[in-house]
């Protein structure tokens, strides 16, 4: 996939760039030796690697407004990185980028359980959130498969959802504030410890923007109580279509779930290999959980069992208690996991109508046969959030261009039946190109003009989100003009 040429005259530079960067963090701060830099060159989309010209691992707001004031001045571009989980070459460098990581920034700044909210630096990993509440009776509710390791950092920047995210939203539907250094080195508040503020959706503007407008330090977080109580129940089906048929008839009758998951059989067997859930052997497997009180609980499952049993699953398994629960997900949480133990694999992130399931399923289906290529699909089925996991070897010549193809052929498909490119990988390096077949040029040219007003030298994450001829143009005409 190409990046942009080096910008010869930062490489050259690069001297004087280190020295001013030591100058403004503290010792350890700054990494500039190339067999160090190394460990930066890619986030989890391990076929792209570029080391950058340095990393920096601030501890502030401040040094953070520091680093961003210099890099703007020397016209280098900066890269924002949460924990490299992504998976769309968000955090991917160019040759000629300073990596600004916030790992190091992961302190709770303040708790408030009468407000219900939470205010952490963005270096925070998504589940110790929820674990610095929990103890009374608190959590987060986003859930990515990642939360274990992906920092709120990345969560705002993608808009990550998750598991649960069918009842509680994603990110956006769970941030009240942030604190964000824009590429000049302004430090800007937007939001706050409220629902709504007045005037403009910046937040909401923040919220998905993939480090193209601002870097983001802090972060204000809805907390909720947690439920009384949740069950979930697996299902076996005989295809991928009845079970896309069952995950659209219990949306349409009215139930909200707390949880919708999908997996096929290539991934149902490569989980239990892995976890030893205890998984029938089936076509494909879905995992429903509701939550409330008991009676709650009851009320849901009868009317979801209901619904499963009209599509004649092949087993139907509700936990009967917390350790038969744990199982159930453990499959589910393990599976990009499990993949990785079997097979390289490039997983896709296309969102579609809940309708067009067994459809979209189907046809996946058939172009994986055309391509000659194994899929094994694993995703949030309740908001029509997919994940194929689109199988491939990287040590064979071409098999690699081969997957892309055929995940621009699916991401199309999304697009074509009334869905979007993504979900909440976000569109990072991976589909940057494919923009073209969601937007018109009208609406890129939009969203560009909003990139121009708040980082205008487009030196904020380049060679992202935009299509790359589009965006090293804006980049040229910038630079020029100054």
């Amino acid at each position: 996939m190409e990046m942009p040429v080096p910008n010869a005259d930062v490489i050259a530079r690069k001297a004087q760039l280190v020295d001013g960067l030591a100058r403004i963090l503290p010792a350890g701060a700054v990494i500039s030796e190339v067999s160090e830099t190394r460990a930066y060159e890619c986030d989890a989309l391990t076929a792209y690697r570029c080391p950058p010209l340095a990393v920096v691992l601030p501890r502030t707001t401040q040094e953070v407004s520091a680093v961003l004031k210099l890099c703007h001045a020397m016209g280098v571009p900066v890269v924002p990185r949460g924990s490299g989980t992504s998976l769309a070459g968000g955090a991917l460098p160019t040759a000629d980028s300073v990596v600004l990581g916030v790992a190091r920034m992961n302190d709770v700044l303040e708790t408030d359980y009468d407000n219900r909210f939470i205010r952490v630096q963005t270096g925070r990993t998504n589940l110790s959130v929820t674990g610095a509440v929990e103890q009374d009776d608190f959590f987060y509710a986003p859930d990515p498969s990642s939360q274990l390791a992906c920092a709120i950092a990345g969560n705002i920047a993608m808009n990550s959802g998750g598991a649960h995210c069918l009842k509680y939203g994603v990110t956006t539907n769970n941030l009240l504030g942030v604190t964000v250094v824009l590429m000049d080195g302004t430090v800007t508040e937007i939001g706050g410890a409220f629902l709504d503020s007045g005037g403009l959706d910046l937040l909401g503007l923040i919220c998905g923007s993939e480090g193209q407008l601002g870097v983001v330090t802090e972060a204000t977080l809805r907390i909720l109580r947690k439920p009384e109580g949740a069950r979930p129940v697996l299902m076996g089906f005989d295809s991928n279509e009845v079970a896309g048929a069952c995950v659209s008839d219990i949306i349409k009758a009215g139930v909200l779930p707390v949880a919708i998951e999908f997996m096929d059989r290539p991934c149902i067997e490569a989980c239990e290999a892995f976890a030893k859930a205890g998984y029938p052997m089936c076509e494909a497997l879905l995992i429903v959980e509701v939550e409330g009180s008991a009676d709650e609980i009851d009320e849901q499952l009868a009317v979801i069992l209901d619904i499963a049993r009209r599509h004649n699953p092949v087993e139907l398994r509700e936990a009967k208690d917390a350790d038969e629960a744990g199982r159930i997900w453990l499959g589910r949480k393990s599976a990009f996991g499990a993949m990785g133990q079997i097979n390289d694999y490039m997983c896709l992130d296309g969102t579609i109508p809940v309708t067009a399931l067994p459809h979209v399923l189907k046809r996946i289906g058939e172009l994986g046969k055309q391509y000659g290529l194994g899929v094994a699909n694993v995703f949030h089925a309740g908001d029509g959030n997919m994940h194929p996991l689109i199988l491939f070897d990287a040590n064979k010549p071409g098999d690699l261009e081969l997957c892309e193809a055929m995940g621009a052929d699916v991401l199309r498909l999304c697009v074509e039946v009334g869905g979007c490119l993504t979900g909440e990988h976000g569109v990072g390096i991976e589909k940057r190109d494919l923009m073209v077949d969601q937007f018109d040029p009208a609406d890129l040219e939009a969203q560009m003009a909003v990139k121009d007003v708040f980082d205008p030298n487009w030196l904020l994450n380049p060679a992202k989100v935009f299509p790359l001829a589009v965006s090293q143009s804006r980049r040229h005409v910038a630079l020029a003009a100054e």
